[in-house]
């Protein structure tokens, strides 16, 4: 449908917003990835989200056993389900066999709305202790909402193992039926894909085993007067979802910005019509990259800010003196009684955590699944291996430790707030000390996984797994205290605008163990301009 995107009237426009605060899932094939490993990212956004890890041991059940749902973004009882009779661990979004999930909200049509039992994330969480791998997920996914009702809005998932990535979008069908139509895709070997909060599956086909939907997928929006056209023309993303302005730009720019990453120069400027305005084809499910992905190149990914592209966070003036890529919400905002929107990039200050998985068939089954964990800002967290035998939750990742409400500088999620939050005032100055310290911890861990292969060849499952645990932990442990050295270095050199100098490795002092005079590092030359053309000669002394 070529035409013009019409921009809503401002409720509708806020509305689409709300979805565009939350999460973001970039997805990679075999085929697409240096090591040959199915690589799956998630950004876990919320104004209310701790960021912890969770883990659940594997068990088995007696008969008639019954599982509690409770909504996960609420904390709501909503019901019980019976149990089955083995479930298998968790740890985090994956489990025990390296399957992964990840999600982002889309909402969709308000008068969908699930009404019945399973939330998306008790979706997510039930399937990981119930499926072994991605086509398992997507049939215990979809028979769940059809058997016990899906009780949350639309939703896209990332569904991945160490063979196979797919692509999973579900909606319910509202009070008068409890189950939910969807659409899932494998994502051919050797591309890239993704979604954040906007439906991204338009049309597919409809005689083809990597696709797969619900029966009645296309006639219950023919039901609903959703559409009217041929079978073949059916677009679930047009028929079901809300395609405004903050689903576009708020949530496709995203994965457009992901894709531009790993295609030749130019080659997504063909698509910016449709992320900005509306306008045009929706750009494709998935693309083929110019070069082979690494877990480092999705953990940089997640760093985004749109940096090097037309949506630049730090190329405005909302980045202020110190080139800062974030914006606080509200999103939208009126001035002239003109309405204006910030722009909305992967990193947010606002993720409570997210992660980076990397699963491959060719490791040792202890370290099949590698769960690259951080809590906070992802453009400022570390990522801490966690696999798929884990069964310890190092002290500063558990949930026990703290929650929202309360600082603990044993929590790695606060004590990584503790960076962020300074740096979020002087971006600009700031940054390259946390690249330092975060880059340098990184590099030694992507090291030390490096040598898994020797270090675990010949020991058994259980004696690799001790062997992982204590590398969690360890790493957790060690980034939670270099960082709060970090946060506390951050501090002192940057204290009341100055900044310290520094000799090998030392804050400087004079001869008689006074402090030096520091730098003033005033703000940049935009900063300055618009000081000059807000003020005019008020302020000229020349």
């Amino acid at each position: 449908m070529k035409k013009a995107l019409a921009i809503f009237a401002v409720s509708a426009l806020a509305a689409a917003w709300n979805a565009a605060l939350a999460c973001t899932s970039l997805m990679a094939t075999p085929g697409a990835t240096a090591e040959g490993s199915s690589i799956v990212s998630y950004a876990a956004d919320s104004h209310t989200l701790y960021g912890a890890l969770y883990h659940q041991p594997a068990a088995d059940h007696p008969k008639g056993a019954m599982r509690k749902i409770v909504e996960w973004d609420t904390g709501k009882h909503l019901g019980e389900i019976p149990e089955v009779a083995h479930t298998y661990a968790t740890v985090g979004n994956m489990n025990e066999h390296g399957l992964t999930i990840a999600e982002s909200t889309w909402g969709g049509r308000e008068e969908l709305a699930g009404s019945g039992l399973i939330d998306y994330g008790s979706l997510i969480y039930i399937t990981l202790q119930r499926a072994r791998t991605a086509r398992e997920a997507v049939d215990v996914m979809t028979k769940l909402v059809k058997d016990y009702g899906y009780a949350s809005e639309g939703e896209s998932f990332s569904i991945a193992d160490p063979n196979e990535v797919w692509i999973l979008e579900l909606i319910g069908k509202g009070k008068a039926d409890k189950g939910a139509v969807w659409v899932a895709r494998r994502v051919p070997d050797g591309y890239i894909s993704g979604h954040a909060n906007h439906s991204r599956i338009h049309t597919f086909p409809q005689n083809d085993p990597e696709t797969l939907y619900a029966p009645d997928v296309i006639s219950f929006a023919r039901s609903q007067g959703y559409f009217d056209g041929d079978d073949k023309d059916f677009d679930f993303s047009r028929a079901y979802a809300v395609t405004d302005i903050g689903a576009l730009r708020g949530c496709d720019a995203r994965v457009w910005s992901y894709f531009n990453r790993f295609t030749p120069d130019g080659t997504m400027d063909q698509w910016l019509p449709w992320i900005l305005k509306g306008e045009g084809e929706p750009f494709p499910l998935w693309i083929k990259p110019d070069r082979k992905l690494t877990a480092t190149d999705v953990k940089e990914m997640m760093r985004d800010h749109f940096e090097g592209t037309p949506l630049d966070m730090t190329n405005d003036i909302g980045a202020g003196p110190f080139d800062v890529p974030y914006r606080w919400r509200p999103m939208t905002f009126k001035v002239d009684g003109k309405e204006y929107t910030h722009e909305r990039a992967i990193a947010t200050q606002q993720t409570g955590f997210s992660f980076v998985s990397d699963m491959n068939k060719d490791r040792h089954d202890a370290a099949k699944g590698i769960l690259w964990f951080g809590v906070d800002d992802a453009n400022t967290c570390v990522y801490v291996p966690v696999f798929n035998s884990n069964t310890l939750i190092p002290h500063s990742l558990d949930e026990k430790t703290a929650d929202l409400l309360t600082l603990s500088w044993d929590s790695m999620f606060w004590v990584n707030n503790y960076v962020a939050n300074q740096a979020y005032n002087r971006y600009s100055q700031m940054i390259p000390d946390i690249r330092r310290v975060q880059g340098a911890l990184e590099s030694e861990m992507v090291s030390d996984v490096a040598a898994l292969p020797s270090t675990l060849e010949g020991l058994s499952y259980a004696q690799a797994q001790d062997v992982l645990n204590t590398m969690t932990n360890h790493w957790a442990e060690k980034t939670t205290a270099d960082y709060k050295n970090l946060g506390d270095y951050l501090l002192v050199k940057y204290l009341d605008g100055n900044i310290k100098k520094e000799r090998d490795g030392a804050f400087e002092r004079t001869p008689e163990g006074m402090p030096v005079q520091p730098v003033f590092g005033g703000y940049n030359e935009r900063y300055f301009r618009s000081i000059v053309e807000d003020a005019g000669d008020r302020l000229r002394i020349d």
